[in-house]
């Protein structure tokens, strides 16, 4: 539960409040890694540096995705929010590829550390910064269904994780005079967003081919279906997708071949708009059909 109310907590400032994170994140670790000379803590500013970038590029995707439906786009503009989470995955791999390559370096030319004291104080408010808007854009996305604010705050979430492991590795240095620690730590804090990177690679990836709804979304469809359904109606060749924000749903209804024209819209107008009641975001598009009438000879889904 967050205190500000959610419909103040709008993705594009949510977004906004990224950006200025992140420059000032960006600062504090880039200041903490030039004080320590710490390969961990320039591989953490680097993380800093692709969450801007991926800051910026969700607050213009999702600018684009709440345009209104046009006659190039009648269904809208929603899957530009998955363009965001693709290019956030891009980026973070990126991140990964720079941070192994600097540790490899420090590998073979190891550095002291100096200034512990200083750069770990650094790191961790700018973890702390990370990890509270993280929080606050979780809730925010669910609220919304936000693919592109759900991205961005599983990528703060990784430069948070960036940041213990970076202060661990630090800490663990200072401690035993092992200078070797360092780059192991940047390498493993790059395999980390790797791992995360990948995942939101294929998350997009999904929802650019529209892919069903959610389980626990579908489970509510079919029991809305099933308090219309009775001897005289029947609902079958159930299609969902999902589409950023919008989720769809496309299905026949079949009725007496007897029942006129309006009392049949009229039972499919009750359907959609229950549907469409019951799960935010969804669009209904049901074709009628007499209840002796298949649309489809021999497909194994008319035996459901």
């Amino acid at each position: 539960m967050t205190i500000v109310p959610a419909r103040f907590l709008t993705p594009q400032r949510l977004l906004w409040a990224s950006v200025v994170v992140a420059l000032i994140t960006i600062t504090l670790k880039t200041l903490a890694w030039y004080i320590t000379d710490s390969v961990g803590l320039l591989s953490d500013a680097l993380e800093s540096l692709v969450n801007l970038a991926g800051a910026i590029f969700a607050l213009l995707m999702v600018t684009i995705a709440k345009r209104p439906a046009d006659e190039d786009h009648p269904y809208g503009h929603h899957k530009a929010e998955y363009f965001s989470s693709g290019f956030e995955g891009i980026l973070i791999v990126a991140a990964a590829m720079g941070i192994i390559w600097a540790a490899g370096l420090r590998f073979v030319q190891p550095q002291p550390i100096e200034s512990v004291g200083w750069g770990l104080t650094l790191a961790v408010a700018s973890s702390a910064l990370n990890g509270l808007l993280a929080w606050v854009m979780f809730g925010a996305a669910r609220e919304h269904r936000s693919v592109a604010l759900n991205a961005d705050a599983r990528h703060l979430v990784t430069d948070v994780w960036t940041s213990v492991g970076v202060v661990v590795g630090i800490a663990a240095v200072g401690v035993t005079g092992w200078l070797w620690l360092d780059p192991l730590v940047a390498v493993g804090v790059a395999l980390n967003i790797l791992r995360e990177g990948f995942h939101l690679m294929w998350q997009s990836s999904q929802g650019l081919m529209d892919e069903a709804v959610e389980p626990d979304v579908l489970v509510e469809i079919e029991k809305i279906l099933a308090d219309f359904a009775h001897h005289t109606i029947r609902f079958d060749h159930i299609t969902t997708r999902r589409s950023g924000q919008r989720r769809f749903v496309d299905l026949h209804m079949h009725m007496p071949a007897s029942w006129s024209l309006g009392r049949a819209a009229a039972v499919r107008t009750s359907v959609e708009q229950a549907l469409m009641s019951a799960v935010p975001g969804l669009r209904a598009t049901i074709q009628l059909l007499p209840s002796d009438v298949e649309a489809h000879f021999g497909d194994p889904r008319d035996l459901l």
